[in-house]
């Protein structure tokens, strides 16, 4: 079994004296950038957690190569006394403002003890930058005011990981994917449900939307456009072996009914997935014929084989292609962007992937040709 040709593939966070995890990546096309971010910890399990990292990469449209900077230490995104986990960036066109998201937990607790005692400890926290993540805000805590009282009903939570959106309506709207633990019953584990944090004014104030309508957990979204109608796509990790898709009409706020997502087969226990919308190479403008792109453990087994699946009918959810492999062996948590077009002059995307069973998080540039080349 073979992976296809890429463009690029290499590692950019390696294990030696640190752990890295839970990977999330930025593009900014207008400087040419990438922002790759990913958690530092000092073991493997999440309780070993400790900060945020950084590397810049710059993008070559000429040779269509990534150049890496060296790593730095976001050392604003963390609160005293916790951990700072789950990366979420995510850049507002309309104010040149940079958001790096992420959750904030006390100590070592862990998720398990959350859980059982169903006393929640975690604090969703961002800090911002002017300079494209050169310079960086002081951690700015928005548990109260974005989620109020309700964090207190919560076991625990967790945002994303990975990129977050921002919406083309009237107000360029902020989505933050997330999911909750919720104490539903005193004699029940408390379940996770997916939802999503909302910002109409630039991240100012946040609101929290409504709960999916089943068990789901991390989750990423993605904006469609429907006719004259637009939709905030969710797509999320689950129990049940299979992937769920629920859509949203009023910009992620409440979704409909969910749906199981049978093609996209769930390994033992699930793995975070990521989900981005791309304009189709038919389309006659950037704002229709949206397709979407997915990439996931393509091996029902085990979290192995990296696979990416096309979805030309993105609401169908028995529209989705069947894997192309991007790498062939262990792999897990992954981020996906789109880059414009690449040398084939086909739509081009970066990922990245954790590998090497979580030894390292490796990039890789690819174009929907190369993966797809039936397809185009």
């Amino acid at each position: 079994m073979a992976s296809r040709p890429v463009l690029q593939r290499e590692s950019v966070f390696q294990t030696g004296d640190y752990v890295y995890r839970i990977p999330a990546l930025l593009y900014l096309p207008q400087q040419n950038t990438l922002l790759a971010f990913a958690e530092r910890r000092v073991g493997k399990a999440d309780e070993h957690a400790e900060l945020i990292v950084l590397r810049r990469g710059g993008y070559n449209s000429t040779t269509h190569q990534v150049q890496w900077q060296d790593q730095e230490v976001v050392a604003q995104a963390q609160l005293a006394g916790h951990r700072s986990m789950n990366p979420c960036p995510l850049y507002d066109e309309k104010t040149g403002t940079l958001f790096l998201f992420f959750i904030a937990i006390s100590g070592q607790v862990s998720e398990q003890h959350q859980l059982q005692t169903r006393v929640n400890v975690t604090r969703l926290c961002q800090v911002t930058s002017t300079d494209h993540g050169k310079t960086w805000s002081p951690p700015r805590d928005l548990t109260n005011t974005a989620i109020g009282s309700a964090h207190r009903e919560w076991a625990t939570f967790a945002v994303g990981p990975g990129h977050c959106l921002q919406l083309h309506n009237k107000t360029r709207s902020l989505v933050l994917p997330a999911y909750a633990y919720r104490n539903l019953h005193p004699l029940q584990v408390p379940p996770p449900f997916a939802f999503c944090f909302l910002s109409h004014d630039h991240g100012h104030t946040w609101e929290r939307g409504h709960f999916v309508a089943q068990e789901t957990l991390e989750c990423q979204v993605a904006e469609l456009g429907v006719g004259e109608q637009s939709v905030v796509y969710l797509n999320a990790r689950s129990f049940r072996r299979t992937r769920v898709q629920a859509e949203s009409t009023n910009d992620g706020l409440k979704f409909k009914k969910p749906q199981p997502v049978k093609k996209l087969v769930e390994p033992p226990n699930g793995c975070h997935g990521s989900i981005i919308s791309f304009s189709s190479p038919h389309a006659e403008s950037a704002s229709s014929d949206k397709w979407l792109l997915y990439i996931h453990p393509a091996d029902p087994k085990q979290r192995s084989n990296l696979g990416v699946y096309l979805n030309k009918w993105p609401l169908d959810p028995e529209a989705w292609s069947e894997p192309s492999l991007l790498a062939v062996g262990s792999c897990a948590y992954s981020d996906l962007q789109s880059m414009g077009a690449g040398p084939d002059g086909s739509p081009q995307f970066g990922c990245l992937y954790e590998s090497d069973n979580y030894g390292k998080i490796v990039f890789v540039l690819f174009t929907l040709k190369q993966a797809f080349p039936a397809e185009i």
